[in-house]
């Protein structure tokens, strides 16, 4: 598997470099958006995390 990442050079170690997308300025969530985030959060934390670390949490 080929690893497309840059890294720097910070004394003895290489440290990747990271950049995280961008997202749009979400509109603010109305009821049912809060409700479906708090149930990801208490009842799929995995599938929660997933959401957030790719960034895909407000579209979903």
């Amino acid at each position: 598997m080929e690893n497309k990442l840059t890294y720097t050079q910070n004394g003895d170690y290489l440290i990747p470099d990271l950049k995280l997308t961008e997202e749009p300025e979400a509109a603010p969530l109305g009821k049912y958006g809060r409700m479906r985030r708090q149930y990801l959060k208490e009842h799929r934390p995995i599938l929660f995390q997933k959401l957030v670390l790719e960034g895909k949490l407000y579209p979903h």
